[in-house]
């Protein structure tokens, strides 16, 4: 494989960043090298390049648009639901009453009304990549062969660490869907680009005294990065290094081999591994004991909260892209944000409040730090939920992906405004509709990456990042 030579920029796990812009690829396909060096001199026009980091904060399960930030007081009951709206911040815009905390913080928050797309399926896979299509087989196989790579993902292959032995993709609080069951869902990997730019994924250690971590967690709770990428007890750095004397002597016969994709992706993910094993300052920032308690009170004391500080703790070491998500866990349809049945109960008890706390505390602290406005920060979930409300136990929505609602906040994204709108009944878009692959090619703009940018998928065909998204100028600052 020919590679481009020219930039000493190292990533973290030792590859320049030109090492993945091949001659054929990414340079022949519409991302050329001199783009790639010029675009910090395009910081500032229309936002280029302004965020230097994002955070996602991902509702799996689909939150409901009536609910969180699209009320409809004025609808029959059935539509609009048990809750009132309250003042925000900004005057005229209105959101659940059950958010306080993010109504004080919306003249620092642009409210989207009128995301919508074709899928009523949970699919992450769709909300989350530039793919175009999404279908149940592909939501329920993580490695099936037609995924596209996650935002962060790309974000990864594209910059590469920031700081050298620090991560450029993190997930936290764990690998999707791994604490439920039967499904394990897709959208937060490599896809097309390998295993080796899945996320560096993390676990959570620690007990709940509710029996959910997102209803709440001890304060002696931690992450720790997965078994596989972290420190061993028993390892120490003598160890390591004799290990890594091994390693090189391997490394004559692996030479031998052609530089295929396999051996790429293994060289990668033992160099991840390595940097990971020796970081120091990437294991402290997960190390949650080191913050002041009001301070993690203040985002909740909440898997989801928790998730979210260290979120801010890894930004802050270097990490490009973090992603909280809010799983499911244990079982599906009463957990997460997938709420078919007791609605009601889960969104007063539980969803609302750690949602609130979270992300107020997160948009704050990265205020009172001077981050935000170098901070990308993105609410998302895959859709919507149905109009009507269901009349089961607690009341419920069903599947609803014609209209719904998300946030974009700090990082040169627009402030104190509403995009879009949905009918009466939150139920179609009345005016300017947003697609998820806008959020992303809107996402891409501001980290400095044009969205128009091509990869190479599994048939080396050059594919742009979001071949039907564009960004929109209503979501800049």
């Amino acid at each position: 494989m020919l590679r481009v030579q020219g930039s000493r920029k190292q990533a973290c796990d030792g590859f320049s960043r030109r090492d993945f812009l091949t001659a054929g690829g990414l340079t022949a396909a519409g991302f050329s090298l001199s783009e790639a060096d010029a675009a910090p001199a395009a910081v500032g026009r229309n936002g280029f390049g302004k965020a230097k980091r994002a955070i996602l904060l991902y509702l799996y399960g689909a939150a409901s648009q009536a609910e969180t930030f699209d009320p409809k007081p004025d609808a029959p009951v059935d539509i609009r639901g048990p809750f009132r709206p309250r003042e925000t911040s900004v005057s005229g815009i209105r959101i659940s009453e059950h958010l306080p905390l993010i109504a004080k913080q919306m003249h620092r928050i642009t409210v989207i009304r009128s995301l919508t797309h074709p899928f009523p399926i949970h699919g992450a896979a769709y909300a989350l990549t530039g793919n175009p299509i999404c279908d149940i087989p592909m939501e329920l196989n993580p490695r099936d062969q037609r995924h596209w790579p996650y935002i962060g993902s790309v974000v990864d292959y594209l910059r590469g660490s920031a700081v050298p032995g620090v991560p450029a993709n993190v997930c936290l609080p764990w690998r999707i869907s791994s604490r439920s069951a039967p499904h394990k869902r897709a959208g937060v990997y490599g896809g097309f680009l390998g295993t080796a730019f899945d996320p560096i994924y993390t676990e959570f250690i620690g007990d709940s005294p509710k029996g959910d971590p997102y209803r709440a967690v001890r304060p002696d709770g931690y992450f720790q990065f997965t078994p596989s990428a972290a420190p061993q007890p028993d390892i120490t750095l003598d160890r390591l290094n004799r290990r890594r004397g091994l390693l090189g002597q391997l490394d004559d016969e692996r030479h031998r081999l052609d530089g295929s994709d396999l051996v790429s992706g293994y060289n990668r993910s033992r160099q991840r591994a390595l940097s990971l094993l020796t970081s120091e300052s990437t294991r402290e920032a997960l190390d949650l004991t080191r913050e002041p308690l009001a301070m993690r009170e203040s985002y909740g004391m909440t898997l989801f909260g928790q998730g979210t500080l260290a979120a801010r703790r890894l930004l802050e070491r270097g990490v490009r892209f973090a992603t909280v998500v809010w799983d499911e866990f244990d079982r599906s349809c009463i957990s997460g944000w997938d709420t078919h049945v007791r609605q009601e109960q889960r969104l007063t008890g539980e969803l609302l409040p750690g949602l609130d706390r979270a992300l107020s505390a997160l948009i704050e602290d990265l205020n009172q730090r001077g981050m935000l406005d170098e901070t990308l920060i993105m609410v998302l979930t895959e859709h919507g939920r149905t109009p009507k409300v269901n009349p089961v136990d607690g009341g419920g929505r069903d599947h609803w992906s014609d209209v719904y609602s998300g946030l974009i906040a700090g990082g040169g994204a627009g402030a104190g405004r509403v995009v879009g709108a949905s009918d009466a009944h939150a139920a179609y878009v009345h005016d300017a509709p947003v697609s998820p692959k806008d959020i992303l090619a809107t996402a891409y703009h501001l980290l400095g990456i044009p969205p128009t940018t091509e990869i190479l998928d599994r048939q080396s065909r050059p594919l742009p990042l979001v071949p039907e998204g564009r960004v929109l100028e209503s979501l800049l600052a």
